[in-house]
């Protein structure tokens, strides 16, 4: 929908730019459509596409509609039919006066293409007003003396329908004196005379009543009737005469009432009474009548009434002036009306689009016409709208302006436009007058989701619980609506051997990091992934950002002790010699610890000795020096207990029991141990047991040593040769694997054995012969991790 709505406002730019262009070749003759006046409401008119050459079904497609100037809406168009019907009654008086012509002036209006169709409505008149007599009675005074022929003017009537329904005819009532005859003036007007037929005779009959009836032309006619009073007078001779036939005034609109117009004067030759003159206005309309005042006795003219030039630009008014003795003359005053500036032009929307599509050049907001009802200068207008607004005002025919945008409109720098069409005319001083419109730019999804960071990073402490909350990522998009609707989503590593996906998991909506389930750090110290944030347009747009997860070390590991084995089989002894000096190296405690950091910095505290002064414990390595010269007087056999503790928080520890022996030298078979004392203590009760024991431990050991060859051979007729232990197979009790992680700095394997047949220690120091293995990779389960926990970096 929206793709066709760009190509209906590409083709209605491209053929209002034809109309523009074919203007000139536009028909000069409006349409011509015509009504008779009162006819009901929604009466047809006529059909516009048939007067235009159209096809129905295109006028709703055209956006076509009627615009009668200053806002009058006095049509409606049928858009299914063409047809035009009446909003309302019409009436040819009220709205053309005495015009001869009613004709209104329209514009027919059609938007895709643009084009301006003039056309006229014209009103017919019907006989719907019968002929009136301002004056319902009017008295004349006649000199007994006057002539036959002599004619006396009469009030005329006035019917304000025209043409064949207009007054037609005045007739009087039968009498042996009097007959009406009829003028008409160059304006079509007709006008009553009375005219004498015999001499009076003022003792015979002093007056006389008489009715003139006039009657229209309209079928049936219509008539109206006055009452003239003739009284006969004695003799007067000489009428008034005006000092000039004809008198011109000009005036502005704004003058205010009762301002003096003019002042008129007429002299009669006779005295006394026949000598007296007064002042009235003749043949005057209804309207000069509400609006001047004149009078009687000064002749002076008066405003009654505001003047207004856009509705009567002049007046003509005739003025007659009667003696005492019932005879007149007359004279004529025009009063131009001179127009002013005083009404501001008026703007009439004809169409208006709103919102529209960010990203979209060129469109047609708004089609107005602009009209002032003032004259001239005063008339002239020019709009204009605001300098800094990306659109621009086209004039077209008519007094009709476009409203288009002058290129794309962004609606994430903008999103609503207030445009104050402001239409100003020429006069002096200047009016003018302002149209506001709101235009709202609707949203494209031209913006992708931006995150907040290039790059996330993030610390899990290890050991955690599963579904716990890690962090967040937040993207944000500038669009709105559904355009601005951010979802997230992980995307798949480029490798396959990171199950990602059972690590973490992300909340599509909120962007919120859970764990899935805990971590260790001895197996796993970070992984990274890609968050993908997708907007809900359509197409979708996304964006790309990396997360890096590091996971903290937790004390969670004990020091492992790796010489002295403590591990329940056969004990190995240190030897020292008696002769040996302070300050020699009796042993070495070796330990390790799979954490990092300061949770695998190892200390060591000797704890308890047989004689705690001859030995001495070095806190940070671990090895063990005589403090002291050894004498005949210390124990063969020491035991020295020694704690080994990390460095976290809170520390964790390991005890190791050490077994020293004093020997005289490293040369003799085997330095048996004997207590004099104790063999002196036993008793011949306990032999009996001793002798069971004996034999229940040799059965038990030569099982064990049954059982750890056969495992031996199978272990290494399935591992092998390639003569080293595989990573995931347990070491032999006498071999330690010192990592370099704990005190020592490379791994290595020690082989230490004391036997008890030959009085003298072995102490093989062998090159490593298994590998710093590197951690196993993220996607390695836990439990090969737990079998290679003593592969160490």
């Amino acid at each position: 929908m929206e793709r066709e709505g760009k190509m209906i406002l590409q083709q209605r730019q491209v053929l209002f730019l034809l109309v523009l262009l074919g203007v000139s070749g536009a028909a000069s003759e409006p349409e011509q459509f015509s009504v008779v006046e009162e006819m009901e409401k929604d009466s047809f008119v006529g059909n516009v596409a048939k007067a235009l050459g159209l096809k129905v079904g295109l006028l709703s497609y055209q956006g076509t509609r009627v615009v009668f100037k200053g806002n009058k809406e006095y049509l409606q168009l049928h858009p299914k039919t063409g047809d035009l019907l009446l909003r309302e009654k019409l009436d040819r008086e009220e709205l053309c006066g005495p015009a001869e012509s009613c004709v209104l002036p329209f514009q027919i209006l059609l938007e895709n293409p643009f084009r301006v169709v003039r056309a006229e409505l014209r009103i017919q008149d019907i006989n719907d007003h019968s002929p009136e007599f301002l004056d319902t009675e009017t008295v004349l005074k006649i000199l007994e003396n006057t002539s036959p022929g002599t004619v006396f003017l009469l009030e005329n009537a006035q019917d304000l329908d025209v043409g064949s329904n207009s007054l037609q005819n005045y007739t009087i009532s039968s009498n042996s004196h009097f007959h009406i005859q009829i003028r008409g003036d160059a304006e079509g007007r007709k006008y009553p005379e009375l005219v004498l037929d015999k001499a009076l005779d003022r003792e015979l009959q002093q007056e006389f009543k008489l009715t003139v009836t006039a009657v229209d032309g309209g079928a049936p006619p219509r008539s109206g009737t006055a009452q003239v009073l003739v009284l006969v007078m004695d003799i007067n001779d000489n009428a008034p005469v005006f000092s000039q036939s004809r008198y011109d005034v000009q005036i502005p609109e704004n003058s205010p009432i009762n301002s003096l117009l003019a002042t008129v004067s007429a002299k009669d030759l006779d005295a006394g009474n026949n000598a007296e003159i007064s002042y009235s206005l003749f043949h005057a309309t209804e309207s000069i009548r509400k609006t001047f005042q004149l009078n009687e006795k000064s002749g002076q003219l008066r405003l009654k009434e505001k003047l207004d030039f856009e509705s009567i630009q002049s007046y003509t008014i005739n003025i007659r002036a009667t003696d005492g003795g019932g005879l007149s003359g007359k004279c004529t005053m025009v009063v131009q009306v001179k127009d002013l500036n005083d009404n501001p032009p008026e703007l009439t929307m004809s169409s208006f689009m709103s919102p529209i599509p960010e990203n979209s050049p060129d469109i047609t907001v708004a089609v107005f016409s602009v009209s002032d009802l003032d004259s001239g200068e005063n008339g002239r207008m020019v709009c204009s709208i605001q300098d800094d607004l990306p659109f621009t005002l086209k004039p077209s025919i008519e007094n009709f302006y476009t409203l288009v945008t002058e290129g794309a409109l962004d609606r994430e720098s903008r999103a609503q436009y207030n445009i104050s069409i402001t239409v100003t005319d020429l006069g002096s001083p200047r009016l003018k007058s302002e149209h506001n419109i709101t235009v709202v730019i609707s949203d494209v999804n031209d913006n992708p989701p931006v995150f907040s960071q290039r790059a996330y990073k993030l610390y899990l402490q290890e050991n955690n619980s599963p579904a716990l909350h890690i962090g967040s990522v937040s993207a944000s998009d500038r669009d709105s609506g559904v355009n601005a609707k951010v979802t997230y989503s992980l995307l798949p590593p480029e490798t396959g051997d990171l199950p990602l996906f059972s690590y973490i998991s992300i909340n599509s909506d909120n962007g919120h990091l859970y764990a899935l389930r805990s971590l260790d750090y001895e197996a796993i110290q970070g992984f990274h992934f890609t968050v993908r944030a997708a907007d809900g347009g359509s197409p979708s747009l996304s964006s790309q950002v990396l997360v890096q997860v590091l996971v903290e070390d937790e004390n969670d590991n004990s020091p492992f002790v790796l010489y002295p084995l403590q591990n329940g089989t056969a004990p190995c002894n240190d030897l020292v010699p008696r002769a040996a000096e302070p300050g020699y190296l009796v042993t070495k405690v070796v330990a390790v610890d799979r954490d990092w950091g300061q949770n695998s910095w190892l200390s060591y505290q000797l704890l308890k000795a047989t004689d705690p002064g001859l030995f001495t414990l070095l806190a940070h390595n671990g090895e063990v020096h005589t403090a002291r010269p050894i004498s005949d007087r210390d124990t063969i056999k020491q035991r020295l207990l020694v704690l080994v503790k990390d460095n976290g928080q809170p520390p964790l520890s390991t005890v190791v029991t050490l077994t020293v022996l004093l020997v005289d030298g490293f040369s003799e078979p085997y330095v048996k141990i004997q207590d004099s004392n104790k063999e002196q203590e036993q008793t011949d009760s306990l032999t009996l047991y001793l002798i069971i024991s004996l034999v229940s431990v040799s059965f038990l050991f030569l099982v064990s040593v049954i059982l750890f060859i056969i495992i031996r051979l199978w272990k290494r007729k399935t591992g092998g040769g390639n003569g080293h232990f595989p990573s995931s197979a347990p070491f032999p009790n006498h071999l330690v694997d010192v990592s370099g992680t704990g005190t020592l700095s490379q791994s290595y394997q020690y082989e230490v054995c004391l036997t008890s047949g030959s009085g003298a220690s072995e102490f093989k120091f062998l090159k490593p012969i298994i590998p710093n293995f590197p951690l196993q990779k993220s996607g390695s389960t836990a439990e090969e991790n737990s079998a290679s926990w003593n592969n160490y970096n």
